[in-house]
């Protein structure tokens, strides 16, 4: 019986908050249908997301980063550009392409800050593999009214 595979891309910036995002999607998704694949920053993710979709073994790519203000560049263009290429290489290739990736507007490297985005990437992560798995079954029910 062949399962569906679905890929989950993580930046490794700020990997102790962004890698909570994969704890909650593998609560839905058995982790031997997901494949999972490292990427340096928010900004290489695109384009990896669209080499995997473009493979055909997915049914969909689930991406997560952290974009955070470092002081010297405007986060919030990263972040755009992000989820704007990420967007494209999903409507490019025809598979759902997903996105964890927040930007806070305000946020500081304390246990505090650190305590709740850990728990919210969690949360997102989850989201994420309900949509997954609800695209997957409603494309899959699509294909097979046509």
């Amino acid at each position: 019986m062949t399962h569906t595979r679905y890929a989950f891309v993580k930046a490794n910036w700020h990997s102790d908050i962004v890698d909570r995002a994969l704890d909650g999607f593998l609560e839905l998704v058995p982790a031997d249908q997901v494949d999972v694949f490292d990427v340096p920053g928010a900004f290489e993710m695109p384009l990896l997301a669209r080499d995997l979709a473009q493979t055909g073994r997915y049914a969909a790519v689930a991406c997560a980063a952290f974009v955070v203000d470092g002081g010297i560049y405007r986060h919030d263009f990263v972040a755009q550009a992000v989820v704007d290429g990420l967007m494209r290489a999903g409507l490019d290739t025809g598979v759902p392409v997903l996105s964890v990736s927040l930007t806070p507007h305000q946020y500081q490297e304390t246990e505090h800050h650190n305590g709740i985005y850990r728990a919210h990437f969690v949360e997102k992560g989850r989201e994420a593999a309900h949509a997954a798995l609800k695209i997957s079954a409603t494309r899959a029910s699509v294909a097979q009214a046509a």
